[in-house]
């Protein structure tokens, strides 16, 4: 079968001394989504972007904005980044003292809502959250740093999310973060992503436009 994904190039791993060429030279290349991830110190251990950076970035470009709040505070910032233009909003639940009202949040301002599954938490402590979320977001890392070597013990956790979704007929995207390249993307479609996060897989490469190019023709294979 053909399956038609979404490509998001996070943007952790352009080179910030010219973001905004790097911006739009992955928008030229086919790029479907900007993917930025938002770390604090705390909640993971390094830092890196705020909302104004995300506000610059909205100039830049016509892109969804997807933001991974890897913080201990979404409850705070995340209407300030929605402020800034993200158009969507991941958290990770066990950051929030009440999930669902961060998720509501979300949603009353505009933006969509996702929550971000570590490798070692279970797909069980998200199921009562369906309802109140766009999409969940798989990571096949553990956050905090960019260019890490993709975790393959994440695949059967994102077909069981896969099934669960497909058998309650909930109209939610599956998103896959990290490690993530033209050489195994295949896998991660097969499992039942639908939304791609790749940072130094697109960014470290010399052609852009190639190496997404590549991406869709082996996610058209699945």
């Amino acid at each position: 079968m053909t399956k038609s994904i979404k490509i998001a190039p996070s943007i952790l791993s352009a080179d910030f001394t010219r973001l905004t060429d790097e911006i739009q030279a992955v928008e030229a290349a086919g790029a479907d989504w900007l993917h930025v991830d938002v770390m604090d110190g705390h909640f993971v251990p390094n830092i890196t972007i705020g909302p104004v950076v995300v506000e610059w970035i909205r100039k830049a470009t016509r892109l969804p904005l997807d933001a991974h709040l890897m913080i201990s505070d979404p409850d705070k910032y995340a209407p300030e980044f929605i402020k800034a233009g993200a158009d969507w909003v991941s958290i990770h639940p066990e950051t929030c003292r009440d999930p669902s009202t961060t998720l509501r949040t979300i949603r009353a301002l505009g933006a969509k809502a996702s929550i971000a599954v570590n490798p070692d938490v279970a797909v069980e402590r998200i199921e009562g959250h369906l309802g109140e979320i766009d999409m969940i977001l798989m990571m096949t890392v553990f956050p905090g740093f960019a260019g890490q070597a993709f975790i393959e013990d994440v695949l059967p956790k994102i077909t069981k999310v896969r099934t669960i979704i497909s058998e309650g007929k909930l109209p939610l995207l599956v998103e896959t973060d990290g490690g993530i390249k033209a050489d195994n993307i295949d896998r991660v479609v097969r499992a039942g992503a639908d939304v791609i996060v790749s940072g130094s897989g697109i960014f470290k490469t010399p052609d852009y436009a190639e190496t997404i190019r590549l991406m869709r023709k082996a996610a058209e294979r699945v």
